[in-house]
């Protein structure tokens, strides 16, 4: 959707990097650059200003680490983004979804305007699995996601507003000196 776009990926996984390198080589025109760093490193060397989006999809091994789920790597985030850009995150947890709350009130902290799409099944955390949350500070087109998530071949629900403030449960926003790794998966998750 955006074909001239800069676009810049941090991987911490060398041998990964060197294997899309090899196999999976980029179109030198797609804008795109990666370099090999952890995550939130990587983050602090973009300029102010710099990102339209920043997508955080990071997890060791399938866990994502707990130096990149606190409001401090949110400020980092905050930093790198444009004034009318956008934080997406790939989160993933399961019952009782103490991950998931605590990092939407973390978003929360730090941004004006939050939306949570996810299968309505974790969302009633009655198994494991991934919720994408979007947070900025200007209004999201909420009925637009809310619209391509229900179409999605495994249609999700969207939360937003009221109803996601009361599904975080008065979860605290994750700092930096209390953060844990989210929790690992199931072993029937990757059956």
């Amino acid at each position: 959707t955006r074909p001239r776009s800069n676009q810049q990926v941090v991987e911490i996984d060398a041998g990964l990097v060197a294997f899309v390198r090899e196999h999976l080589p980029l179109d030198p025109q797609a804008r795109v650059r990666v370099r090999t760093a952890d995550a939130r490193a990587g983050l602090a060397k973009v300029p102010e200003g710099w990102a339209d989006v920043v997508i955080a999809d990071v997890f060791g091994g399938a866990r994502t680490p707990a130096h990149l789920t606190s409001t401090e790597f949110l400020d980092d985030v905050r930093r790198a983004l444009a004034p009318t850009g956008w934080y997406v995150a790939n989160l993933a947890d399961g019952p009782p979804l103490t991950h998931l709350r605590g990092q939407i009130a973390t978003a929360a902290a730090r941004f004006g305007q939050l939306a949570l799409a996810a299968d309505p099944v974790v969302l009633r955390a009655k198994r494991f699995g991934n919720a994408v949350l979007v947070a900025a500070d200007q209004e999201l087109p909420v009925a637009e996601f809310t619209r391509r998530v229900a179409g999605d071949p495994h249609p999700g629900r969207v939360l937003h507003g009221r109803e996601l403030a009361d599904f975080a449960g008065g979860a605290a926003p994750v700092k930096d000196a209390t953060a844990v790794a989210s929790p690992a998966p199931p072993p029937s998750v990757f059956r």
